[in-house]
């Protein structure tokens, strides 16, 4: 068993639902208290944070990550009980196995690895971990690198321990990722007997063709790293349980998933102009959970390529495809954020696994990051 493996372990044996970090953090911190990082604990609200650093100088090398796991759905319906670590048919099964205690215990063994064979490196190196990730993420990172903003603090690459890996350990990198926008639009008419249509208003009529509108709307062509931005309804609410009565209102939630072709205001104009058009009385209540960030080629994204090249012999893929992810906060003080970890492949699912064998091409791949950024 190796390091990287039995520490992986350790962590996916504690039950780290969000926010609850169930002590992982600790077990992290105490690897680092022995390489010479200050530590500091950041606790907001019911989340555990810490932000360690090793060194003074640029550039700053961030490794960034999360304790926290979903739950584990039927336990009975898993192979193995889900925070017992287990090895089988060389796979590592466990809830947080790929996302993303692996990678944490890849961090750490990397970091281990590298001050021991530099122990005289340049620059520093520093881990922004949090346990409010896959929750509401309203006290986690977000609120780290507030406080790392507000005393000037910054980073000049940091690397998210996000499975990305599609087929293959190794074939894809996240250099970007895209906003999240949504919408809750209430449209308003005049509720009435669905007889007598002269004295009423159909909210749900009357919105139709806006609705149709915004979803044919072209809001951008995308970009050489970013598809085009895409505009969805996720639910539509109205009327009152009634077959005969015609509602007032109806409740339209929407989401933009956007790319850094458009932007916030940009596309909250071009909705409200749409609207407006339409000869709609409505109400819509914004919410931006998270603006789109990119790092195009640089020295972090030649860095781990060439690292990931030699780890896994696999060229890796530039995509920005999927979700939200904390990167989109660390954004505000790195100029160049990426993501890499473990395949995507069971994520959330029953049954969670890593492949044994690629666990430890994942701390290299780490590790000679590292050198690659850190070493003349």
């Amino acid at each position: 068993m190796t390091a990287t493996l039995e520490l992986a372990k350790a962590l996916i044996a504690r039950r780290s639902l969000t926010p609850d970090d169930a002590g992982c953090q600790e077990i992290l911190i105490e690897r680092l208290l022995k390489l010479g990082f200050a530590i500091e604990r950041m606790r907001f609200g019911n989340v555990d944070n810490f932000w360690a650093r090793r060194g003074q100088n640029s550039p700053v090398v961030a490794f960034a990550g999360h304790t926290d796991v979903v739950p584990s759905g039927p336990e009975a319906s898993w192979f193995s009980p889900p925070f017992e670590p287990t090895i089988r048919d060389g796979m590592l099964y466990g809830r947080g196995a790929a996302d993303m205690k692996t990678s944490l215990a890849a961090f750490i063994t990397a970091i281990e690895a590298f001050i021991e064979n530099h122990p005289d490196h340049d620059g520093s190196i520093a881990l922004l971990i949090t346990s409010d990730e896959e929750g509401i993420a309203v006290d986690g990172t977000v609120r780290v690198v507030e406080a790392l903003q507000a005393r000037g603090e910054t980073l000049d690459y940091c690397i998210v321990g996000e499975p990305t890996s599609n087929k293959h350990v190794g074939d894809m990198i996240k250099n970007g990722r895209r906003g999240s926008l949504s919408g809750k639009l209430t449209v308003k008419g005049i509720q009435g007997h669905i007889a007598y249509p002269h004295l009423v208003k159909n909210p749900i009529h009357m919105a139709s063709p806006a609705i149709a509108e915004l979803a044919t709307t072209t809001w951008d062509n995308g970009n050489e790293y970013f598809p085009p931005t895409s505009w969805q309804v996720s639910n539509i609410n109205g009327g009152t349980g009634a077959t005969n009565v015609v509602p007032g209102t109806v409740e339209i939630l929407f989401n933009f998933r956007f790319s850094t072709a458009s932007t916030e205001q940009g596309l909250k104009d071009r909705v409200h102009e749409i609207l407006d058009r339409h000869g709609l009385t409505y109400d819509l209540e914004w919410e931006l959970s998270g603006k789109p960030y990119l790092t195009p080629e640089g020295s972090l994204v030649l860095a781990i390529s060439n690292a990931i090249e030699k780890s896994y012999g696999i060229k890796p893929e530039l995509s920005t495809s999927g979700g939200t992810s904390d990167g989109r906060f660390i954004a505000d003080i790195c100029p160049q954020v990426i993501e890499f970890g473990p395949l995507n492949a069971t994520i959330h699912k029953l049954n969670e696994c890593v492949g044994v064998d690629d666990i430890e091409p994942l701390r290299m791949t780490y590790q000679r990051t590292l050198e690659n950024l850190l070493c003349k």
